[in-house]
């Protein structure tokens, strides 16, 4: 018998991860990468007697092999909150997806445990643009809520990027020390020089984009183009949720520079919650969920296709 556990590199599914196997611990293949790496299903080669461990990536991008999966007679847990198209029947997938624009993965793990390990949890929701879901489920516990959500900021931050070069840790390297822990106050007790590197850059980029030129704006959105550089992939997405808290009524679209295209995170205005990933959707490579959405690649000469899409959008 062998076990996978496949998640999203960014926060939410690594913490999703750190909850269920401090709860269960147990050898298993890791199987992750880069934010925008999601189709990790595809890496999957398991049968009867195996089992899997899905957080975080989009079933309707992962559907043809989660059937594959399913066929070859392995049993899958599937932890998600984007959105997942049909879900497949089979008495073999145990499927907790919820599209909510106010939940993320790790609080339905979290939910699954019965709140066995909440402050992870919690990180995990601010590094997802959730904190008021996350102060929300801090209620009754004397959390250090700034120091949380600074370590689900930096987590987030790191999973950012085109390649695994790009990230200062890979993700699956980062899970492997957070596990240790039981909470999230004693790793960052102990690593402080982790984090530290993490937000040093983090400053660093953020500096970076908040020079970025203005596409195009109105009073309810506002597309933003970020240089082709490092710094640039990693801080789009935690920059888009930067202005999604600060601009709660707006949208926001930032578009990194890519060669002859684009790459895009697209954030819905938090007082609605909804949209990103209908927009994402209209375009070959986009996908996510209703308050945050993305786009790996955008050719240049949709782009106006694309103003205009997200013009009706929001």
């Amino acid at each position: 018998m062998a076990n996978f556990d496949v998640f999203n590199g960014d926060a939410d599914g690594i913490i999703s991860l750190v909850q269920l196997r401090l709860a269960s611990p147990l050898h298993s293949t890791l199987i992750t990468g880069y934010k925008r790496d999601i189709n990790l299903l595809s890496r999957v080669d398991a049968g009867i007697n195996d089992n899997v461990v899905a957080l975080d990536i989009s079933m309707r991008s992962n559907k043809k092999d989660l059937i594959r999966i399913l066929g070859e007679g392995a049993k899958v847990l599937y932890i998600d909150h984007h959105n997942s198209g049909e879900i497949p029947e089979s008495e073999n997938l145990e499927a907790i997806i919820n599209t909510s624009p106010e939940m993320c993965t790790a609080m339905l793990v979290d939910m699954h445990l019965d709140g066995a390990y909440r402050a992870w949890a919690v990180t995990a929701a601010f590094g997802d643009n959730f904190p008021k879901l996350a102060r929300q489920k801090s209620e009754g516990y004397n959390f250090p809520l700034e120091s949380l959500s600074r370590l689900g900021r930096l987590i987030n931050y790191n999973s950012y990027g085109s390649s695994l070069s790009d990230l200062l840790y890979e993700p699956s390297e980062l899970y492997s020390m957070l596990v240790k822990y039981k909470d999230p106050m004693l790793f960052l007790r102990e690593n402080g020089a982790i984090i530290d590197l993490l937000e040093e850059q983090y400053d660093d980029d953020m500096l970076l984009a908040e020079k970025s030129e203005i596409l195009d704006c109105t009073k309810t959105g506002k597309i933003l183009i970020l240089e082709n550089t490092v710094g640039s992939r990693r801080i789009s997405g935690v920059f888009g949720n930067k202005l999604s808290q600060k601009y709660p009524n707006m949208a926001h679209a930032i578009l990194t520079h890519k060669k002859d295209g684009y790459m895009v995170s697209i954030r819905s205005p938090i007082a609605s919650g909804v949209g990103s990933d209908e927009l994402a959707l209209k375009f070959k490579s986009g996908g996510g969920r209703p308050a945050a959405a993305g786009i790996n690649f955008l050719h240049e000469h949709d782009l106006e296709g694309f103003i205009e899409a997200f013009r009706k959008a929001f």
